[in-house]
């Protein structure tokens, strides 16, 4: 998820700034972790058993790496930019393929026959009216008309785009909030939000041990999910400010490592042990995630294959993200509905990866970058 600031993007009002391409490299592992995440959620019986487990927790990553990239790219920039030209840099950026994953669950919404999950009939201009709001990023109440699979998420068209709803959110507070305090006043912000994080995750606030939150306005998880975030974001945005390298040979590869490792580790604690869950999410957030994206921040790539894997990983992060979840529904609908497992249907679930991949490229060179240049052109300031 750009969930989730693109490096590249955010930076091109840096003018003489380096570029941080690991971080570009980071945020694409990242978002195919997410993507491996949901294929395998095809076989969870329940949020606490299925491969590579705390996927999830990959938002939180995406929101921290956001306010560090937002951080270095304008804190320093405002007066030169301002709010109306931040928030058209930032729409150019998000918005074009924000219209692609809504046609998209959109077109996979009428492939399985405009039904929610129990099999009740979904009138057409319910799900004309629910990509409305997915285009305009308005969020679905849980019982209503435009929540038309009748599960709860806030975009029901195209589920993680509740994440890119708090990106938002996060982008507007720092124009006219944040991005004012002072480091100091920052610091005491991150604090307040990281305790209330932690406090969350131990205390079992989601009710199964976790910080997988923000996809739904039930039991408070849109909340919660705001905690994250405002404690992410800001983390990201103190690190800009007070960011100084720590050299270490191999970063990429490394972090990398690192990041992969943490969303693989299996459900922690049983029914009545939860907080250890809690505390390893806690745990990931508040130290982990910063200090992986500390590191990569350092390093730097030295040689051209390393460069390469960066820069494409960091070009496809975003599109992935936007583009993979309507074909999960109907990967669901497929082995929910004919009982499948994962060993009948591994090829499957290799190919939707593999596909998906494939097909954010094809939308990043033939619409995203070619929409965003053309509108960078009419809409932006010139440097």
């Amino acid at each position: 998820m750009e969930k989730v600031s693109s490096c590249s993007s955010s930076a091109a009002f840096a003018d003489t700034k380096p570029h941080y391409n690991i971080l570009d490299g980071l945020r694409g592992v990242a978002a195919l972790m997410v993507l491996a995440y949901h294929v395998f959620e095809a076989f969870a019986t329940s949020p606490t058993d299925q491969w590579c487990n705390h996927g999830y927790l990959a938002v939180q990553f995406f929101f921290i790496l956001s306010g560090f990239v937002v951080g270095y790219a304008y804190d320093d920039r405002w007066k030169r930019m301002g709010t109306k030209e931040f928030f058209k840099r930032r729409l150019i950026r998000l918005h074009p393929m924000v219209v692609v994953g809504a046609l998209l669950g959109v077109a996979a919404f009428f492939i399985q026959g405009s039904v929610q999950w129990d099999g009740t009939k979904v009138a057409t201009s319910m799900v004309m009216l629910a990509m409305l709001c997915t285009l305009f990023m308005i969020p679905a109440v849980p019982g209503t008309g435009v929540e038309v699979r009748g599960n709860g998420e806030l975009f029901p068209l195209n589920g993680p785009y509740w994440s890119l709803f708090l990106e938002y959110i996060g982008n507007i507070l720092y124009a006219l909030i944040i991005r004012r305090l002072s480091t100091r006043a920052l610091s005491v912000l991150v604090a307040i939000t990281g305790i209330g994080v932690a406090c969350y995750a131990i205390g079992n606030g989601s009710g199964y041990g976790h910080v997988g939150v923000g996809w739904t306005m039930a039991n408070h998880y849109l909340e919660a999910g705001f905690l994250c975030m405002m404690f992410c974001f800001s983390a990201g945005l103190l690190m800009s400010r007070v960011f100084k390298p720590v050299r270490i040979p191999g970063a990429f590869w490394l972090c990398s490592l690192g990041v992969v490792a943490l969303l693989v580790v299996p459900h922690l604690g049983g029914n009545d042990t939860m907080w250890i869950n809690g505390l390893y999410d806690a745990l990931c957030v508040i130290v982990f995630f910063p200090l992986l994206i500390w590191l990569g921040a350092s390093g730097k790539t030295t040689d051209k294959k390393s460069t390469a894997i960066c820069k494409f990983c960091g070009d496809i992060s975003y599109p992935v993200y936007v583009v993979h979840y309507p074909s999960m529904y109907l990967f669901y609908a497929w082995v929910w509905d004919n009982g499948l497992t994962f060993e009948q249907t591994w090829y499957v679930g290799l190919a939707l990866i593999i596909g998906n991949i494939l097909l954010a490229y094809f939308f990043l060179k033939c619409y995203d970058e070619p929409v965003r240049k053309w509108l960078s052109k009419r809409y932006l300031a010139k440097k």
